[in-house]
């Protein structure tokens, strides 16, 4: 894997080069002391990799990343722990190493990002927008990096959780990191309706409406007032 290391410290580029030089299968091309001498290096040659810190001056790892269009594997560097949290809400960031790196767990972020460099994972169109596309009966969502296949017809309830999303299915229920509003676009009309601005319900698996509220499994869904009148269209009434 070609790589680069960005690092306003010279000695800590010094030290992960000399990590880089203990595994064959990395090629290191150049080291950068800036975020903007890497920018314009990568305008002209690209990468499958980049050691990254977070700390610059002027201008920090994760502006860096948010020049980029299509950013390359990235393995952030760091002394500060902080971060991590922040640093996984993007799908180019495999690992997070907090420095001093050993070289045991530098063999490992490496590892991850062979394993993605080999794998690619298809990103949502965005960093915090993690359903993905879906095909036929199944839909895909992103969780803890990985792609998870959902039948859409075993799905009976989504519910809004401030920046997530539940999904409630026959045998299991996710959390998702998306907006019930992207979710609702990748269902079938046929079968899911919302009903609230807090809950998309899938009208087959019905059991009881009465007044208000409709009851699925265990769960009592509240419909507001303006949604109960396409429920009522869309029920095939007696």
């Amino acid at each position: 894997m070609n790589c680069i290391i960005i690092d306003d410290e010279t000695t800590a580029r010094a030290i992960i080069g000399q990590l880089c030089s203990n595994i064959p299968k990395l090629n290191l091309i150049d080291d950068f002391p800036n975020a903007m001498q890497a920018i314009k290096y990568l305008n002209q040659n690209e990468v499958d990799l980049i050691f990254l810190d977070i700390h610059m001056p002027d201008f920090t790892g994760f502006d860096f990343i948010e020049t980029l269009k299509n950013p390359p594997k990235i393995i952030l560097t760091t002394s500060d722990p902080n971060f991590a949290i922040q640093a996984f809400e993007y799908d180019c960031i495999v690992d997070y190493l907090v420095k001093p790196i050993t070289q045991e767990r530098f063999e490992k972020a490496i590892k991850k990002a062979e394993d993605k460099v080999s794998k690619p994972v298809v990103s949502a169109s965005s960093s915090t927008e993690k359903v993905e596309t879906s095909s036929g009966n199944d839909l895909y969502v992103n969780i803890d990096r990985r792609l998870i296949k959902i039948d859409i017809p075993s799905i009976y309830l989504i519910e809004a959780k401030g920046d997530y999303i539940q999904v409630k299915t026959e045998d299991k229920n996710y959390t998702v990191h998306s907006t019930l509003k992207k979710i609702e676009e990748k269902l079938p009309n046929d079968l899911f309706l919302k009903v609230h601005r807090s809950y998309v319900i899938n009208i087959k698996k019905i059991i009881d409406i009465e007044d208000n509220s409709v009851l699925i499994k265990k769960d009592v869904i509240p419909v507001s007032r303006s949604n109960r009148p396409e429920l009522m269209k869309r029920l095939n009434l007696l």
